[in-house]
């Protein structure tokens, strides 16, 4: 018998609770693509329903093709692929120099950078504005991705730093006896030690990128170069809002992140559990 409840207490129990959370969460996400799958007479008449009487691709369709939302997603593709690259080639040499260049001022230096977070984004938009109008970005991928390098640099500098903390000095110095440069040391020695790290980094680079909205819905206002998060606000109308389009749209929108975050997820614990070793 004590044996029992200390199994339940140890096993069953948590991973009940959790099993519980799960769903919940998760909750969300199978309503909305329930949703996207019903008929447009359906989801008028039986919004409700469980499972949809006769599923449809219809809205998914019409999201994607006639109101173009594959090519809006096409350009978060391509604006948030450029921020995460542009990001990982400033923020790594950055960090590793911060390390190895200035130690007893990087862990000042990199609670600077990361304060730059305190400041809310709605106060950066007028003169983030102002900047785009005078040098011509506006309404530009150009414009957009600088204004995302503005908050994406500093916070991958913060996380990479503890990354290349954990690099051995004794590997580098081996490095060095063996002809290798400053930069062939970086590039084929400690960067490769603390990829996971790296990718990490660009994944939440990306995600944010990704589904930024208010930078993008200031500075973007051609339907052509509009990314898919500004693109699925605009589908709400004053008076009457298309539900299955809306849902086809967040699906497209919500979906792609998770299924990416499932292929690599084992790169972000082993980055966050390599950052967190001293």
């Amino acid at each position: 018998m004590n044996g029992a409840r200390a199994f339940l207490r140890a096993f069953a129990l948590p991973y009940a609770f959790l099993s519980v959370l799960a769903v919940i969460a998760a909750f969300p996400l199978f309503w909305i693509v329930v949703s996207s799958l019903k008929s447009a007479p359906e989801l008028a008449s039986d919004p409700l329903a469980f499972w949809p009487r006769t599923p449809t691709l219809e809205h998914y369709r019409h999201v994607l093709f006639d109101l173009g939302a594959i090519v809006n997603l096409g350009n978060s593709l391509i604006i948030s692929t450029s921020t995460t690259v542009l990001t990982i080639l400033v923020s790594a040499p950055a960090a590793y120099g911060i390390v190895r260049f200035y130690p007893r001022v990087g862990q000042r230096l990199t609670q600077i950078l990361i304060s730059t977070y305190m400041v809310p984004p709605i106060l950066l938009a007028v003169p983030y504005a102002i900047i785009m109008i005078t040098l011509g970005l506006s309404n530009t991928y150009v414009g957009l991705v600088l204004a995302y390098l503005s908050f994406s640099i500093p916070y991958a500098v913060w996380m990479l730093t503890a990354f290349y903390q954990t690099v051995p000095v004794e590997i580098e110095e081996a490095a060095y006896v063996d002809g290798a440069g400053r930069l062939r040391t970086f590039i084929s020695v400690a960067s490769p030690i603390v990829l996971p790290g790296i990718v990490a980094t660009a994944i939440y680079t990306f995600i944010n990128a990704f589904n930024e909205f208010l930078f993008a819905l200031l500075f973007i206002n051609s339907s052509s170069k509009m990314p898919i998060a500004v693109a699925l606000y605009s589908l709400g109308g004053s008076e009457v809002l298309d539900w299955g389009a809306m849902m086809a749209a967040s699906v497209v929108v919500v979906v792609p992140s998770i299924v990416f975050f499932l292929f690599i997820q084992k790169y972000i614990a082993a980055g966050l559990a390599e950052g967190s070793v001293k």
